[in-house]
């Protein structure tokens, strides 16, 4: 149910979007993880007829402008972080939750051109997750804290994902013929509104349409049980444990129903009855559908271990952080250990304390030696990244270098933490400059496949600036704020650069081109986005 009455209490933007869009959830991964091809059927399955025609009036097209829309106005809010590292593991299980979608012919041709399929973190500790239009899914770092498996967490992205394929959103929105997507979006960028602003948000919505409009906006139980079937079947394809959708149901319900403090936004808005959940039963059939223990190695090493990263980074307020400190119990399994020392070595990181964390590392060595089984690869590749990150923070970008290897890699995360090592290395210039050019090169490449990761162009502006390329480093930070939805400041960085650095170059005048090509995209994007505002 979407409460959308009592959307002026919530405190920040993402609960009451989970309230005013739609809950949606997402993935997790083994990292390094290849990825495989997906094989589109040979013929597209229809969409089952769950409603008129007219309940298709909200064309993909226009869904994906919305969501690009409402993405722009939260694009700069604090509350949505990245992190390298649970980004990948989930941008992993996503894709292979997507890939099996598109094998049984859930995503057609069609909506797999127009959505824009991503996943982003939100820093809140309630378990919760949420879709916006267009395929933009918010996690909640909450949520994947208080997973168990991977499994579990993927059944919810699937249940969710199901939601978007089956164009519930559209359905609901064309369900009453006086409502149209227009007065959606202006209810929608009212929501957001609201948790900065209650009068500008009034301004925005008007009369009785938000008591109407949250009559349109909750599932129907038909559209509820197909989520569940289909969502079910795309978990089982993509190779998660199917009773993984039965534990996650059954664990939130019972947590919610002990622990009613309000942490557990998700459920209200999908209320998990006992015919649902009977019915998540029922699909296992004669399969052992008993919750696994916590601390079975099944579970896997290394989703536990991004469950625990969550947990640490969805508060970073001190008074959180310093419980986490404490040695561990001697009496702990192995798994309980890797966890509680992982959690430690995190938590010293974001304190700067280099001597527990040291201490971490040196207790750790052992454990990471004998370390066997299917997770060995990835959990040895994510402490040593972690023991980067601590040196990065604890200002010894020397001893960060020599933990890499100088080659151009495509992969995220080191690209991201060898740009911070390269850019506060206190080597003279002459030394940097080929590592400069080494970091870039990686960066450059991440920005080729995600035109939209701000990241990699903050960095990259700060090493071509380095390098003395001006006009470039000015461009990259323009395409930065414009990934953060901040269309101003990226006209303002263009023309800036075009007053201050006249190409003179071939390579000058390629730049200068590309710029103007932007700034014309920038320009139009943000006039309509006043016209809408207005």
């Amino acid at each position: 149910m979407f409460d959308m009455m009592h959307f002026s209490r919530l405190k920040h933007i993402f609960p009451l979007s989970i309230k005013l869009c739609i809950a949606l959830a997402w993935p997790l991964t083994i990292s390094g993880q290849s990825l495989p091809e997906a094989k589109r059927p040979l013929v597209e399955v229809a969409l089952p007829s769950l409603g008129d025609a007219h309940t298709q009036s909200l064309s993909p097209i226009a869904e994906r402008k919305l969501g690009n829309r409402i993405m722009r106005s939260i694009g700069q809010d604090p509350q949505i972080i990245d992190d390298a590292l649970i980004g990948e593991y989930i941008d992993t299980q996503w894709a292979l939750l997507l890939n099996s979608a598109r094998r049984q012919g859930h995503i057609t041709s069609e909506l797999d051109g127009a959505f824009a399929w991503k996943a982003f973190l939100v820093r809140d500790k309630n378990i919760n997750a949420f879709a916006l239009p267009g395929g933009y899914i918010g996690i909640h770092l909450g949520l994947i804290a208080n997973s168990r498996s991977k499994d579990e967490l993927a059944s919810v992205l699937a249940h969710e994902l199901s939601h978007v394929t089956q164009r519930h959103i559209a359905r609901m929105m064309g369900e009453a013929n006086r409502t149209s997507w227009v007065s959606m979006a202006s209810m929608l960028l009212g929501a957001i509104a609201a948790s900065r602003s209650p009068e500008v948000a009034q301004a925005l919505i008007v009369g009785g349409q938000g008591l109407a409009l949250q009559n349109e906006l909750n599932f129907s139980r038909d559209m509820e049980r197909e989520a569940d079937r289909i969502g079910y079947g795309v978990l089982d394809n993509a190779g998660f444990a199917p009773e993984g959708m039965m534990h996650m149901f059954e664990q939130l319900q019972q947590a919610a129903r002990l622990n009613d403090d309000n942490r557990f936004p998700y459920l209200r808005s999908h209320p998990l009855t006992v015919e649902r959940i009977g019915e998540a039963r029922s699909r296992m059939g004669n399969q052992d559908a008993s919750p696994k223990a916590p601390n079975d190695a099944g579970l896997g090493l290394y989703h536990v271990l991004m469950a625990a990263r969550s947990k640490v980074l969805m508060d970073p307020r001190s008074l959180m952080l310093e419980p986490f400190l404490k040695a561990p119990d001697s009496q702990l399994s192995e798994q309980s250990l890797w966890v509680h020392q992982y959690t430690r070595l995190l938590a010293a990181t974001q304190l700067k304390d280099k001597t527990t964390a040291n201490l971490v590392l040196a207790e750790l060595s052992p454990l990471l030696r004998s370390l066997h089984g299917p997770d060995a690869t990835a959990v040895k590749r994510l402490m040593q990244l972690s023991e980067i990150e601590l040196l990065l923070e604890t200002d010894r970008s020397e001893q960060a270098l020599t933990l890499f290897k100088l080659a151009v890699t495509p992969l995220r995360p080191e690209a991201l933490l060898f740009a911070r090592a390269v850019l506060t290395s206190p080597n003279g210039e002459n030394n940097n400059h080929s590592l400069w050019q080494t970091a870039a090169s990686s960066l450059q490449t991440l920005t080729i496949n995600r035109p939209d990761d701000a990241t990699a162009w903050i960095l990259l502006s700060a090493l071509w600036q380095k390098m003395g390329l001006n006009l470039r480093a000015l461009h990259a930070e323009a395409q930065a704020s414009a990934a953060r939805g901040d269309l101003q400041g990226a006209i303002d960085r263009v023309e800036s650069a075009r007053r201050r650095f006249p190409p003179n170059t071939p390579s000058d005048f390629m730049e200068q081109s590309a710029m103007d090509s932007h700034l014309r995209e920038w320009l139009k994007t943000h006039k309509e986005d006043e016209e809408q505002d207005r």
